[in-house]
């Protein structure tokens, strides 16, 4: 399996962030953060979708404050 980083997210290991991977043969999509790898989360691609979405949107911004 592979895992994906962030394209923003710097090569060395101070730039921690999240780490996608997608099940072969299984409509899952894994989540994890590169600085605690063994917890992984499994969502499909239709709700990272919609949560990708929702983060544009502007719908966690008061959750910052």
């Amino acid at each position: 399996m592979y895992w994906r980083k962030s394209s923003y997210s710097g090569e060395d290991a101070e730039h921690n962030c999240v780490e996608l991977a997608q099940v072969p043969n299984v409509t899952a999509i894994l989540l994890r953060e590169s600085d605690q790898p063994q917890t992984v989360i499994a969502t499909t691609p239709a709700a990272l979708r919609a949560l990708v979405r929702a983060v544009r949107a502007g719908r966690f911004d008061q959750l910052s404050r």
